[in-house]
């Protein structure tokens, strides 16, 4: 696992009314502190990333639908430097995966249809300056394969 990457399994509480399923707690031992919550979808088949930030820690949980979510550890000094982790996220896997800063991480949706995840993040999202640096999803250096493994 990558040095600071930390997965938490989801309980979700289902009745006859629906489901409850808690994605982060301010008391939870890996929580950093609070930033912002955003929701995010990415149609069946398509990769979003890579990209990563400087700053910012990502709380990303799958709320509907399966996202196969890619990390690469892009940090020199990190013992895990070079490392690739893969999850698979979702109605099937309820987990949420914490991401360090330096980490380069993207997803991609394997269920039909559009899947959603709701990221909350340590940083408020700065319009002016933001903390967000993009790579090209299969042009890069990161020695990962989006497509998807037969067999």
């Amino acid at each position: 696992m990558i040095d600071g990457v930390k997965i938490k399994k989801l309980k979700v509480i289902s009745d006859e009314r629906g489901r409850l399923m808690e994605m982060v707690r301010a008391d939870d031992e890996d929580f950093v502190k609070f930033g912002q919550v955003y929701m995010t979808t990415c149609y069946e088949g398509v990769v979003k990333g890579w990209h990563y930030h400087h700053k910012q820690f990502d709380y990303m949980t799958v709320i509907r639908g399966m996202m196969k979510i890619v990390l690469y550890d892009n940090r020199e000094e990190s013992s895990t430097h070079g490392e690739v982790n893969e999850f698979f996220a979702g109605e099937n896997n309820p987990i949420r995966v914490q991401i360090p800063p330096g980490v380069c991480h993207g997803f991609k949706c394997i269920s039909p249809g559009e899947a959603i995840v709701v990221n909350t993040v340590s940083e408020p999202y700065a319009y002016d300056d933001p903390d967000e640096h993009r790579m090209d999803p299969h042009n890069n250096d990161i020695p990962y394969d989006w497509n998807r493994k037969d067999g």
